[in-house]
């Protein structure tokens, strides 16, 4: 009896989902009301930006965003309000007015991104952005994206980046 008990706890505790064993599950992509892609990203392009817990300017305010260009990711649509993350994992409820179709990425990591002058690694920097740094989208291949930032442009890796899908070519 003990060891039937073992296995059922067992077989409940281990996870289902590939994503549970550290395997990205590429987002689901389907049409949102608005005939726009859910999940998409987008950036703030107004300030200050409030992140809401529900759909309705009468829920609690979780966050006041005051970084204009910070890239959130489209989770759900609902009317005028659109479900979003932020880049540390925030979700929650933005008006459409906040978010523009601007393409920024934001440099991840707890390192300097060499921002390289072509998409290799053995190309001359032309710059070095901090974690943190907020850039515009220019375009990506497989491995690198173009980004400009502070009057410098060129190709960091997907890796050092958030606001861009692993197989997305904007």
């Amino acid at each position: 009896m003990h060891r039937i008990l073992l296995a059922l706890m067992i077989l409940i505790a281990v996870p289902l989902s590939p994503g549970a064993w550290g395997q990205e599950t590429p987002p689901q992509r389907r049409e949102g009301t608005t005939g726009l892609p859910v999940p998409r990203f987008v950036s703030l392009k107004t300030t200050p930006a409030h992140l809401r817990e529900g759909p309705s300017a009468s829920t609690q305010i979780r966050w006041v965003y005051v970084r204009k260009g910070l890239p959130v990711e489209i989770i759900e649509e609902y009317e005028h309000w659109r479900k979003v993350r932020d880049p540390d994992g925030e979700i929650g409820w933005m008006h459409k007015e906040y978010l523009g179709a601007t393409r920024m990425v934001i440099i991840t990591g707890k390192s300097n991104a060499v921002i390289h002058e072509q998409p290799d690694t053995a190309s001359r920097p032309v710059a070095y952005g901090q974690p943190g740094l907020v850039a515009r989208l220019k375009s990506c291949d497989a491995a690198f994206c173009e980004i400009s930032a502070r009057g410098y442009s060129g190709w960091v890796e997907r890796a050092q980046i958030w606001g861009v899908f692993p197989d997305e070519r904007p």
